[in-house]
């Protein structure tokens, strides 16, 4: 595997819509979904899938930066769940992440509203719309 800080150089320098940060929030991402996996399964490794990445990004988007994430993530380029996705492949062309013969762009597409997932947690209970939202 390549080291990681140049792994996310070449991917910002070919894939220039995204902030190095975001990558680096993601491999974050990544290994809290990874401790959910072993936590839940048999304590072995074993490869996560797009949705359970996808609420892993979720939630600690909301922990770390509550209020301000969606501020946050499209700073970063990051608007919609396949945002995420594009940035997942970036890292395994890189070499970064590894690939399992399942994994699809696809996997990531329609997984939540951002506005649903980030902003409306904030609001008055009379002003949210749930739908899609990963829990």
């Amino acid at each position: 595997m390549v080291e990681f800080s140049q792994a996310v150089a070449a991917s910002v320098e070919s894939d220039p819509r995204y902030a190095a940060e975001a990558y680096h929030f993601l491999r974050v991402v990544l290994g809290e979904a990874l401790e959910v996996a072993r936590r839940d399964g048999d304590g072995g490794d074993r490869h996560v899938s797009g949705p359970e990445l996808l609420d892993a990004f979720r939630q600690l988007a909301l922990r770390q930066f509550g209020p301000m994430a969606i501020t946050v993530l499209e700073e970063w380029g990051i608007r919609r769940c396949e945002d995420v996705g594009e940035i997942v492949f970036n890292l395994i062309e890189s070499g970064a992440f590894g690939r399992s013969d399942t994994d699809r762009r696809e996997d990531f597409a329609g997984g939540y509203d951002f506005a649903d997932a980030f902003v409306a947690p904030y609001l008055p209970a009379s002003k949210r719309r749930r739908r899609n939202v990963c829990r």
